[in-house]
């Protein structure tokens, strides 16, 4: 079994997937608007350049998203996507880019668990976790 990331935008998910591919290394990023899918004729005109389908690979981890048609979109709210790195270099260079244009809910420090842990929510509206463990 699998468990992925699936995020929701209002209207700005191909900017947010560029951005999360090149923060994250990411791979593979694939992004697919309404007037490119099968259901292209049931979609507003204003509407058929929004994303139906986004996706990269992260290590050994997938990101999904979309963006919400119709006025659909709700506000992101008690969930956050957790980053896991092995570096503390690496969880501030992420957290880093993920701050720039976002808000800090906490600066990425050293906790009791954690060589580095900090939560953001980025520019995009999506809650981040980044978590660089202490050996256990």
């Amino acid at each position: 079994m699998k468990i992925n990331p699936y995020l929701n935008f209002n209207g700005n998910c191909a900017e947010a997937f560029q951005f999360y591919a090149k923060v994250l290394r990411g791979k593979d990023l694939h992004i697919m608007s309404f007037r490119d899918s099968p259901i292209a004729d049931q979609i507003a005109a204003n509407e058929k350049d929004l994303v139906v389908h986004a996706r990269f690979s992260a290590g050994d981890d997938l990101i999904m998203g979309s963006d919400a048609p119709g006025g659909r979109y709700n506000k992101p709210q008690g969930y956050a996507v957790n980053i896991g790195v092995d570096t503390p270099e690496e969880a501030d260079r992420i957290f880093a880019a993920l701050s720039d244009g976002g808000n800090i809910g906490m600066p990425i420090q050293e906790t009791f668990w954690a060589r580095r842990f900090g939560m953001v929510t980025d520019r995009f509206g999506t809650h981040w976790m980044v978590n660089c463990e202490k050996p256990m």
